[in-house]
């Protein structure tokens, strides 16, 4: 096969959750065993770390492989969706995953998939658990797919557990409460791993520490240590100012991810890092300064508050549930602007309602669906906008809503992009 037939064979022979949604889902892990026992578990043959939570994981993935290369580790890094290039899955040291190993694993894996039915999710997976143990990379930082107690990536026993946070998506899958989001995610943490909180709730909490009494695996939570007490824009970053409960100091970074909502992705990070220095893992300050000043060069990391022209601004954030688009409104809050034009975009199986009702009803909006079978039309989206007032026009292609957009906004206006991975991935950079 050449490399578009392997990735057409990917994309439609196999189920695919961005596509489908819950129908690609395989509850339990019985494919994902099955593959890496053929392939002679690859994901035992290197070291990781798991990553899971509501939002943040895929920052704080990126902000910790970019730091663990820097530090001078050969690093694994896989993650999901996708926004351009399928291959943005898995990296290793920035590097995507070369096109001749995707063509011979998959012709390779085909009859194995043809008898077991495996989905698009477990079979990506395979994948990169192979390519790391054959390219002997030191350590692994592996982003959850969704959820955790039964996601594919599950079956690796890892360095450190890491959890962002615990919010509300995906509840058709995790549950209609948070404590049962968190049961599902603190599924991930396994007996005797060291497990790492980012945010602290009433809600998640017993959960978490219940799950690791059981399973005799020590908790911290990173806000109880670390304490954001400042932040500013630079010219082309985003200053934070953190206290540290380990060394009594104000600690400083500067970090090229501009989001505000970047900080408390920071708390976990440190937090993760002291842990790390504590099983040995040689990682110094001057690895932290350096990378995260370079997050996006050192991995590629894309969408996350990223402004793409000027005058008018465009920004693109993959924010797509009821905590992310919270976290978007209160970023806009500190944004420079005259007047707003929203390219929106969103899946049938998020709270469409609820995201509604938290955007700004003094915007444009520029409605618009993503070229995947989750996708809301964009004429129903329109509609149910319109009942709380939400003011704008409908296009049936992500391009041509942002054009749009772009006629209409001033020099001074902002054109913010979000609402799902899949509309910010369709953005075309050429304007």
């Amino acid at each position: 096969m050449t490399y578009q037939e392997t990735i057409y064979y990917l994309f439609n022979r196999l189920p695919m959750f961005s596509r489908l949604g819950a129908a690609a889902i395989r509850k339990d892990l019985t494919n994902t065993i099955k593959l890496c026992k053929i392939l002679d578990n690859p994901q035992e043959k290197f070291k990781s770390i798991h990553i899971a939570g509501t939002n943040g994981k895929g920052s704080t993935s990126h902000m910790l492989a970019a730091i663990l290369q820097t530090a001078g580790y050969k690093t694994g890094l896989y993650t999901s969706p996708h926004l351009k290039d399928f291959r943005e899955r898995i990296k290793i040291n920035g590097q995507m995953i070369r096109e001749d190993f995707v063509i011979d694993f998959t012709e390779n894996i085909i009859p194995v998939a043809e008898e077991i039915d495996p989905s698009f999710f477990e079979i990506t997976l395979a994948m990169a658990f192979e390519y790391f143990a054959k390219n002997k990379i030191d350590i692994g930082v592996i982003e959850t797919g969704l959820g955790g107690r039964l996601d594919s990536t599950n079956i690796i026993h890892p360095e450190l557990a890491v959890i962002t946070n615990i919010g509300w998506d995906h509840m058709n899958l995790l549950g209609d409460s948070l404590e049962k989001i968190a049961f599902e995610k603190a599924g991930i943490i396994k007996k005797n791993v060291p497990v790492v909180i980012g945010e602290t709730s009433n809600e998640s909490k017993p959960v978490f520490v219940e799950r690791a009494r059981e399973v005799e695996s020590p908790l911290v939570f990173a806000d109880d240590n670390f304490h954001v007490m400042d932040w500013h824009y630079g010219k082309h970053d985003l200053r934070v100012s953190v206290d540290s409960s380990y060394t009594k100091q104000r600690l400083s970074f500067e970090l090229d991810l501009m989001g505000y909502y970047q900080t408390k992705n920071l708390v976990t990070l440190l937090e993760t890092v002291h842990q790390l220095q504590k099983q040995g893992w040689k990682i110094f300050p001057e690895h932290l300064h350096s990378a995260l000043k370079q997050v996006r060069k050192l991995t590629g990391l894309h969408g996350r508050w990223e402004l793409i022209h000027h005058n008018p601004s465009i920004v693109l954030d993959v924010a797509h549930n009821e905590d992310g688009i919270r976290q978007l409104i209160e970023q806009l809050e500190f944004t420079d602007h005259h007047h707003l034009h929203i390219v929106l975009g969103l899946v049938k199986d998020k709270e469409i309602d609820k995201v509604l009702s938290l955007l700004p009803k003094d915007a444009s909006y520029y409605f618009t669906r993503a070229s995947i079978p989750r996708a809301l039309p964009e004429t129903t989206l329109a509609e149910k906008a319109a009942i709380i007032g939400l003011k704008g026009q409908y296009y049936p292609d992500v391009n041509a809503a942002l054009k749009s957009a772009i006629d209409r906004a001033n020099k001074n206006d902002l054109i913010l992009v979000c609402g799902s991975v899949f509309v910010v991935g369709e953005v075309n950079l050429q304007f």
